[in-house]
């Protein structure tokens, strides 16, 4: 129900994180993995992790912000493999935390353009190929941010709620041809990105009181959850987004 062998996946912000936990997990499974970051170096390292624990993998460094290394990216993924089964879109960005009412355009437009548009806009590039094999399953990393309103997180939190939306939409244009596309809301996570939540002490603290399982969460829960909406195991849901949370919308929980 789990096997992937001989998919091939790209994951983007794979280099640490959720993204290497997904891409690690996947290519345990048996796919042939494409692991993509900004930065070669740590991109490499993990596809050497692999490599080294029996897998296929290749890194090809790219920052999802840029429509030209998108397209780069996806050329060297079919260059290499001639296919991608699995589209998995990790990467995200946050540069701005606060009030709405303090947001620059620049900061709105950079966490709208990367989350939102430039997700569409690969999701745009690969399904068709996917659709030709009537197979594929895309996998969108959103936030139970995108879930609840927030006082620090308003832009990030929109681009996430949006990101939702987007995944029942292809869902919906794309499930003719057996194409799934779904997401996953993780709650806090302990990864770089969520260093600034989880390192302070008064958040963390309130999560730790509100999370039913009385921890945060680590990259590796994630891994499952991506396994199963990019396997046959997932092979009946689509347009739907996975909370993995540790239970903290279900408790009301905060932590911004």
């Amino acid at each position: 129900m789990f096997d992937l062998s001989g998919k091939v996946a790209l994951v983007t912000g794979a280099s640490k994180g959720i993204g290497r936990a997904i891409a690690e997990a996947l290519a345990g499974a048996g796919a042939r993995v494409v692991v993509s970051s900004r930065k070669e170096g740590p991109c490499e390292e993990v596809a050497a992790a692999i490599r080294a624990a029996g897998g296929e993998a290749m890194a090809v460094p790219c920052n999802v912000s840029d429509v030209g290394q998108l397209e780069a990216l996806v050329a060297a993924t079919l260059n290499a493999w001639q296919r991608i089964d699995v589209l998995v879109c990790n990467a995200a960005v946050n540069p701005y935390h606060g009030p709405l009412s303090g947001i620059t355009d620049e900061a709105y437009d950079r966490i709208m353009t990367t989350n939102v548009k430039n997700v569409l806009w690969l999701c745009n590039r690969v399904i068709p190929g996917m659709a030709e094999r009537r197979d594929g399953a895309v996998i969108v990393v959103s936030s139970i941010a995108g879930l609840k309103g927030s006082r620090g997180l308003g832009a990030y939190a929109l681009s996430k709620a949006a990101d939702m939306q987007l995944v029942r939409n292809l869902a919906l244009e794309w499930g003719h041809a057996n194409v799934r596309v779904n997401g996953i809301a993780p709650g806090l996570v302990r990864t770089d990105f969520a260093r600034a939540l989880w390192e302070n002490e008064e958040t963390l603290a309130k999560v730790l009181a509100s999370y039913p399982l009385g921890r945060i969460g680590e990259p590796a829960d994630l891994a499952g959850a991506a396994l199963l909406l990019a396997s046959p195991a997932g092979s009946f849901i689509t347009g739907q987004t996975l909370v993995v949370d540790g239970g903290a919308t279900a408790a009301g929980g905060q932590y911004s």
